[in-house]
């Protein structure tokens, strides 16, 4: 691979019809090697951002997009030296693992050794070298990512694009690729853009996040900036579960479930009731009745025994709360 470049965003914006904007003018800076997370519910503007990187979509006039000192903004995408991931893969049904792989580098039209050699250590990097010769049809959802991984990276492109990628895989395999997709970005050092709408997927790959609602960025920063100081009540509860409390007179504080600790009435002056549990396995949602017009959310121990019904006290260490910048509206980061 060459060496990573960084990506300029200058108030790329994208109209598609009067009325309808899909992203406001967006200044975004992304360093060379970083994989920066686009995260948001659909219709929020990430996957436009994405299109209008990869050269797919044009920003309106006076938009630019510049890969490192260079330009790109009037390129289409062949020229941009992308590679794209998709959530539905978008590989040949015609042509085997192997060929797949190295039909990018044919059109560019490399010697055929080199060919060989370049399809070899892709379908290795993505652990599919015992597959090379096999049909698309006959492989799993997982392997056809992986194919379609090792083609974006085949052409060593200068920035990798993924919209979506492990949407349509279930749970279980998702999480594997995760881990795997995180560890390739990681040995290859490659400027990324990955989006999604699990945020759980955003906080285990990206080196930052960008969340963003109705066409604006809500917050950029570190998966821990984010979850333990977001911006405002829609980044708060957007990114993980969130309680918020109402204070006397006005005003509201934050905290997450795994934050609060259930102890003794006695030992605390706030108390509740347990209302429901649910267990999860690797833990349990205790739902705690404090007066408000939503429950507590509390996070325990899957090995703890909680009764409907339960009087339970309610601690939570002066750190674990947050307050958001309600100055701020939602969807205005800057």
């Amino acid at each position: 691979m060459s060496h990573p470049i960084g990506i300029h965003l200058r108030q790329c914006s994208r109209t598609f019809a009067p009325g309808h904007i899909a992203l406001h003018p967006l200044d975004l800076d992304i360093s060379p090697g970083e994989t920066l997370v686009l995260l948001g519910p659909s219709g929020c503007g990430k996957t436009t951002t994405l299109r209008i990187i990869s050269g797919l979509e044009s920003p309106d006039q006076g938009g630019e997009v510049w890969f490192g000192d260079r330009n790109v903004t009037e390129l289409p995408i062949e020229k941009r030296n992308v590679g794209m991931v998709f959530q539905n893969y978008a590989l040949f049904p015609n042509l085997n693992v192997a060929q797949n792989v190295a039909y990018g580098l044919k059109i560019h039209r490399l010697p055929e050794a080199q060919i060989r050699q370049r399809v070899a250590e892709m379908l290795e990097m993505v652990d599919l070298s015992a597959l090379a010769e096999r049909p698309i049809q006959a492989l799993s959802g997982g392997q056809k990512q992986r194919v379609s991984l090792a083609r974006a990276m085949a052409a060593r492109p200068k920035v990798l694009l993924f919209d979506e990628p492990l949407a349509a895989l279930d749970a279980k395999l998702r999480e594997r690729l995760r881990v795997d997709i995180g560890q390739l970005l990681n040995t290859l050092g490659i400027t990324a853009v990955y989006v999604t709408h699990d945020q759980q997927e955003a906080m285990a790959l990206g080196d930052r996040v960008a969340i963003l609602q109705h066409g604006r960025i809500a917050q950029i920063g570190t998966p821990r900036e984010i979850y333990h100081r977001p911006a405002n009540g829609f980044v708060a509860d957007f990114i993980g579960s969130v309680n918020c409390i109402p204070l006397p007179g006005s005003g509201e504080r934050y905290c997450r479930p795994e934050d609060v600790q259930l102890v003794a009435p006695t030992a605390t002056g706030w108390t509740g009731t347990v209302i429901h549990n649910l267990f999860l396995g690797q833990n349990q949602r205790v739902l705690i009745d404090i007066g408000n017009k939503t429950p507590l959310q509390v996070d325990c121990s899957p090995r703890d025994v909680w009764h409907t019904g339960q009087q339970v006290g309610i601690h939570v260490t002066p750190e674990a709360w947050f307050t958001v910048n309600c100055s701020q509206p939602e969807g205005s980061y800057q």
